[in-house]
């Protein structure tokens, strides 16, 4: 796995674990416990540098399957696809499973564009890859929901087909054991189209007291949140946010619902496994 250690990759590690597959994870950081090169337990680690490639033949040597995650908004995904999916090819990985995003091709949000150039980077040398294309996830605003406050830079009432992240990580794991189709792509929605002030409504309910939903300005985002940000990663999280408050992000529930083995996750099934 390319990027197993970010909060992506450790829950699709641990669904391929769940399933009986061997995991090895790739990591430019020696292990320290709680630190940045963490992987789940029962994962080994292979050292490697996605930008420079160096330790990337090794780390797919003998593998059956890989999975390719790129940090949220690099600037370089699509040379770092490229090069994976070339090194898969040359080292005999059976498949390839690249993590892209709902709406690839969504020219409002930079990010979202290299995810689509990377596609096309990565079909153009396997054409047998699985794409997968998951919307938000809904452990982004589970923190803040917990918290009592959920706080963002675009309007309260914009829709979101938010997704369980424990669900792609099911569908993922499913693509490495090799059953689903090869050159498949899957778009990974949540079940239910929800607004911020339904996902604070819901959550207090749940949690038993109040949950506050507040809307502040891309401004007041960018000398807050953002402050200690790369620019250019701020400037592509600042131009999604103004897509969402165009249109929200939303996506066809009907593909998960087919993979998964149960119903999907809603936001409220979350609430209630974290609020105990």
């Amino acid at each position: 796995m390319l990027g197993a250690t970010g909060k992506t990759g450790r829950a699709v590690a641990r669904a391929a674990l769940r399933r009986g597959l061997h995991v090895r994870g790739t990591s430019r950081h020696e292990a320290s416990p709680g630190g940045p090169g963490e992987l789940p337990d029962g994962a080994d680690r292979s050292l490697a540098d996605l930008l420079t490639g160096e330790g990337l033949v090794d780390a797919l040597r003998g593998a059956d399957a890989a999975y390719l995650i790129v940090p949220n908004v690099h600037p370089a995904e699509v040379d770092v696809v490229a090069r994976a999916a070339r090194v898969a090819e040359q080292v005999g990985v059976a498949r390839v499973v690249y993590h892209s995003v709902a709406d690839p091709d969504d020219a409002r949000m930079p990010h979202h564009v290299r995810k689509g150039r990377a596609e096309r980077e990565l079909r153009a040398v396997r054409p047998d890859a699985v794409v997968l294309r998951p919307c938000a996830y809904q452990q982004n605003l589970l923190a803040p929901a917990l918290d009592g406050r959920i706080e963002v830079p675009y309007r309260l009432d914009a829709p979101f087909s938010l997704v369980d992240l424990d669900d792609v990580a099911e569908v993922a794991a499913a693509a490495l054991a090799g059953e689903l189709e090869p050159g498949s792509t899957h778009v990974l929605a949540g079940p239910e189209d929800l607004t911020v002030a339904d996902l604070a409504e819901a959550a207090t309910r749940i949690v038993g007291r109040p949950v506050t939903a507040a809307a502040t300005t891309v401004e007041e985002w960018r000398a807050g949140p953002g402050a200690g940000l790369d620019p250019g990663a701020a400037a592509d999280l600042e131009a999604m946010f103004r897509a969402y408050d165009g249109t929200g992000f939303t996506a066809d529930p009907q593909p998960l619902a087919r993979l998964l083995d149960r119903p999907p996750t809603t936001w409220t099934d979350l609430l209630r496994r974290h609020a105990r």
